[in-house]
């Protein structure tokens, strides 16, 4: 399974480089470490969601682990906390 540390802070600076490391990861199980993340900006955010979903048609795995209290905050507050950190109905590890 590739691995994917995120870095500290997910914002504007860093979308291009997180979508592309998705992209390059495309069609293998992924597993997102997101245990440095102190700031999660929603143009980042919005590229995890979608890689979830893109790893779920895909039917590929797809886990986020250990994610840092800030990931989970933000995550709640932008209310994608079920979408990105649930599994999904297919039974693919989230």
């Amino acid at each position: 399974m590739a691995a994917l540390l995120l870095p500290e802070t997910l914002d504007l600076k860093a979308a291009g480089p997180l979508k592309a490391s998705f992209l390059s990861r495309r069609g293998e199980p992924v597993d997102v470490d997101a245990g440095q993340v102190r700031r999660l900006g929603g143009l980042c955010l919005q590229i995890l969601l979608a890689a979830r979903k893109a790893w779920a048609e895909d039917g590929k795995a797809f886990s986020i682990n250990g994610p840092s209290e800030a990931f989970l905050e933000t995550t709640r507050l932008f209310g994608a906390d079920v979408a990105l950190l649930s599994a999904d109905i297919n039974g693919v590890n989230s």
